[in-house]
């Protein structure tokens, strides 16, 4: 089933890197116009809808200031916004630093909580849907063992999603979260050679969930963190 998005305006932040980008190109296949924040130019350049009159990109400085969201959300009624701009960083708790674990804190969730804050506000009257990106260890904390900056930031953008769900429910915003393994991608592949990629999950298959979720079909389901683990 393809989720009609005709007249349905989307925000996506992280739009422009690899599972961004696949779930701008279903949005725009399911009739959707897209606004698309970016902090680096070079993704921006190799972006492949940017010339689209679908698609409106808006450089940024920082998703996790607040001037910096008002601009992207200023003026717009959209129906869906998608978060997915994000960080990653290996760590052990005792090589971590206040400063390394603010800026996954911030990069993460920050940046997640001042978009769906904005997004909730531009929704009220009409409704909508909000979708956030966390993570596997977000579910498994075991797992974010050697990452604990990252498991930290991307639990909170889990609870964030949860607790947001049933505050705005009542006002016909549903609120989800999807939570990936490591996903299929050059850069992953790249940096674990020896994977069994085979069992990723791949981006467009993540991509489908969350447009799913950020759908009119998604009549029902809120406040969920959606495993999206392939065979890993």
């Amino acid at each position: 089933m393809t989720s009609d998005f005709s007249g349905k305006h989307v925000v996506v932040t992280g739009g422009t890197g690899a599972l961004g980008t696949a779930v701008v190109a279903q949005l725009l296949g399911a009739g959707a116009t897209c606004t698309v924040p970016y902090v680096h130019e070079a993704e921006a350049q190799r972006f492949p809808y940017g010339r689209k009159p679908s698609v409106k990109l808006i450089a940024v400085s920082d998703l996790a200031d607040e001037s910096a969201v008002a601009k992207v959300y200023a003026g717009l009624k959209p129906w869906a916004s998608v978060q997915i701009a994000g960080g990653f960083a290996m760590g052990k708790v005792a090589d971590t630093g206040k400063a390394a674990l603010m800026a996954q804190i911030e990069t993460n969730l920050l940046s997640c909580f001042l978009c769906c804050r904005a997004a909730a506000n531009a929704m009220q009257g009409t409704g909508g849907r909000i979708v956030n990106v966390a993570a596997r260890p977000a579910l498994e904390w075991r797992a974010g063992a050697g990452m604990t900056a990252y498991t930290i930031s991307k639990t909170g953008v889990a609870a964030l999603t949860v607790a947001l769900a049933e505050e705005i429910a009542k006002d016909g915003i549903l609120v989800n979260a999807v939570a990936p393994s490591i996903m299929d991608t050059a850069a992953n592949r790249a940096a674990m050679p020896k994977a069994d990629h085979a069992s990723w999950p791949k981006i467009e298959d993540v991509a489908a969930t969350i447009v799913f979720l950020a759908s009119s079909d998604n009549r029902v389901t809120r406040g969920a963190i959606v495993p999206v683990y392939g065979k890993a």
